[in-house]
């Protein structure tokens, strides 16, 4: 053999092409010969068909001509495919391995079936099973890749730049290479042994040849043939493309032997009966066939019967022949032609499949061009383009000549889809970020209130937070598990923190009313004295007192406006502003951080209190906007009296707000010096808001 033919051959993609002297086709097959062995192969004129197939033409008319052409094919494919079988008694397995549906397989699971495959079969058997993976899987890749591609460029990024690490194709890559390298080496270790066999073939023809030059008794000439017949029954497989030849050579010089032994025609009209008794019995079983509902088993007991014919049987007389391969001929053109009406009917099936098809892309193509704008109403054309993506492919096979292009119309308009919906999320992408900045804005307040003990404060405020949550829109999807975990856990953690408090502290509440009502009762009963600075004192104390009593039941919170009306009062009295008697009841909570060991306390109540601050500063500038409606009307009118009020009491509110930030800072800077001052009076440093 040449050295291009017995090398292996390997494609990037598509089918597989096997050793070149294993996988040729039967129309390119031709036996190489030594040169000592070159008229030991008998002219492909004589019985190319069939060793028994007549050499005289049957008729002129073309339908007969037509009939030949069909004969002859049907039989090349048989020969064609035991001559495969013929190398390797395990190939005939691959008739037995399902070809599933690969196309309807998602690229996860073809490369499972893949694994399968390698890990269970005979690398032999499964070349067609590989190749047929292979070509879905690629195809399949790809359009996951260009989709992959086009959400990378629809998010700002640059083609060159592109970049995919896939699992799934490195397993598959890994699963592909173990079975070329099994595939190499078993046609490798394969193609030494059929050589040698081949070349005992050829010493066996050549020895029949000679046994009708010898001068000997023709009983031991016959005995040395019979000898030569079961060598040749031993001499184990050869080359697929040495195959049909080398068997139509044997044939040819073993029917000359035959007619040899003319000389003694007892011997060979024993063997010539027999061999048509065999040959009627493979005749009856290939018309029993006919009658086989299963077509593909059918066929392949069939090609069984024709390899016994070959490779079993010898020759029959020769008046005989012509009649005896008619039958057997006729009955392989008779299951061929159900064969034929059997893939005529699934070329149908085909169409129909293409017609479904055509129509699950027109439906993809009719959504492509009127992608929504609207994230609700396009995650349903989401959906719908995977029902349509799996619809697509479990319609089933399409005529093979429309294979490509109808793939290529399913890409295309697949692809049309996506670049439509990453056209819509990349001007979403803006509105998305805006809506993560407001999300961290209220996780931070979230979070600022988690650990809170002032639960008539906190908990409204944490519900407000919830219901503004709700109300902003989608984030950026690679932050929106994360900051929701974050804001849930924040959320959970103070209100089962309330939850949990909930029944000790009814209990603690109506002891606390009891202190509460009788430290009302003496602020009640309180006169001031007159000297500032005891009185001032003496109040300090009542708030304190007030404080250090705790909550109250709900329905009894009115006696915190009793109190404060009263200090309130109070306070007036000896001469002290509202902002100032605010920062005076502030100082309790003050002290209260100076001494936690929570060092996150202070920052949570910055946090509170900035937000409070952006707050009043937004409802300061609402207010001067509605104020400008009135430019027209009097400073007298009710309305912008009210308006105006409005205004400085928020102003007066964020003066507090903010001189509660600056004791705030004070205190923070005090506590990183080791200073405990809770009134911030033996401090000048401050922190800029």
């Amino acid at each position: 053999m040449q050295e291009n033919e017995r090398k292996l051959q390997e494609t990037e993609g598509g089918d597989e092409q096997i050793s070149e002297n294993i996988k040729v086709s039967l129309e390119e097959s031709a036996i190489s010969t030594p040169e000592s062995s070159e008229s030991a192969i008998a002219p492909k004129s004589q019985n190319t068909s069939h060793p028994e197939t007549p050499s005289e033409s049957i008729g002129p008319v073309q339908e007969e001509k037509t009939s030949e052409k069909d004969t002859e094919k049907v039989l090349n494919e048989i020969e064609e495919s035991n001559a495969e079988d013929a190398e390797d008694k395990d190939n005939e397995k691959r008739h037995h391995i399902p070809f599933l549906d690969y196309h309807a397989m998602s690229i996860e699971n073809l490369v499972g079936e893949m694994q399968r495959l390698v890990k269970n079969e005979k690398i032999q058997a499964i070349s067609k099973h590989v190749s047929n993976i292979k070509y879905e899987f690629d195809q399949k890749f790809q359009e996951f890749l260009e989709h992959k591609k086009e959400e990378f460029m629809a998010n700002g990024g640059a083609e060159v730049d592109f970049r995919y690490n896939s699992v799934t194709k490195r397993q598959f890559n890994e699963v592909f290479t173990e079975y070329r390298e099994k595939r190499d080496h078993y046609y490798k270790q394969l193609e030494q042994s059929l050589k040698g066999n081949l070349q005992k073939r050829l010493e066996i023809i050549e020895e029949l040849k000679g046994l009708m030059n010898v001068e000997e008794d023709i009983n031991n000439t016959y005995k040395n043939f019979k000898d030569l017949q079961e060598r040749w029954r031993n001499a184990g497989p050869v080359p697929r493309n040495n195959y049909n030849d080398v068997w139509r050579t044997y044939h040819h010089h073993m029917e000359i032997f035959y007619d040899f032994l003319h000389l003694n025609r007892e011997l060979r009209d024993l063997d010539f009966k027999h061999n048509l008794e065999e040959k009627l019995k493979l005749v009856e079983k290939a018309e029993a066939l006919v009658q086989e509902t299963d077509l593909g088993k059918a066929f392949r007991e069939l090609q069984t019967l024709h390899k016994i014919w070959k490779e079993d049987i010898g020759p029959v007389a020769k008046e005989q022949r012509e009649a005896v391969w008619d039958r057997f001929s006729n009955a392989t053109k008779a299951l061929h032609e159900r064969r034929q009406e059997h893939f005529k009917e699934l070329e149908k099936v085909h169409e129909k499949n293409l017609e479904k098809k055509e129509e699950i892309i027109a439906d993809i193509a009719n959504i492509a061009d009127n992608v929504t704008n609207n994230h609700k109403a396009l995650q349903q054309q989401i959906r719908q383009i995977e029902a349509l993506r799996e619809s697509f492919f479990n319609a089933g096979k399409v005529p093979q000549k429309v294979n490509e292009q109808t793939w290529s119309a399913f890409k295309e308009a697949v692809r049309r889809f996506n670049r439509g919906k990453n056209a819509f999320y990349k001007n979403q992408k803006k509105e998305q970020h805006e809506n993560l900045e407001r999300k961290k804005a209220l996780l931070g307040l979230a979070l600022a209130l988690k650990d809170s003990e002032d639960w008539d404060m906190a908990t409204p405020e944490m519900k407000r937070i919830q219901s503004d949550w709700k109300k902003i829109g989608h984030v950026p999807r690679k932050y929106s598990d994360k900051i929701w975990n974050e804001f849930k856990a924040a959320c959970n953690h103070y209100f089962d923190r309330l939850h949990a408090g909930k029944n000790k502290a009814q209990q603690e509440e109506f002891k606390n009313l009891e202190k509460k009502n009788e430290c009302l009762s003496r602020l009640r009963l309180f006169q001031l004295s007159g000297d500032k600075e005891k009185d001032l004192s003496k109040i300090k104390a009542f708030i304190a007192e007030w404080k250090g009593h705790g909550r109250v039941p709900y329905n009894k919170k009115h006696l915190n406006s009793k109190f404060n009306k009263i200090i309130d009062a109070l306070f007036k009295k000896v001469g002290i502003g509202h902002q100032e008697s605010e920062l005076i009841k502030y100082g309790d909570k003050m002290k209260h951080l100076a001494t936690t060991d929570d060092e996150r306390a202070i920052q949570n109540e910055r946090t509170f209190i900035r937000r409070k601050i952006e707050e009043t500063h937004s409802e300061i500038r609402q207010l001067e906007n509605n104020l400008q409606f009135f430019s027209s009307a009097s400073e007298d009118n009710p309305l912008v009296k009210d308006v105006v009020k409005n205004i400085d009491q928020h102003k007066k509110s964020l003066d507090t707000w903010k001189a509660k930030l600056k004791k705030l800072n004070i205190l923070e800077n005090n506590r990183s010096k080791g200073i405990l001052d809770t009134e911030g009076e033996n401090s000048t440093e401050e922190e800029e808001e």
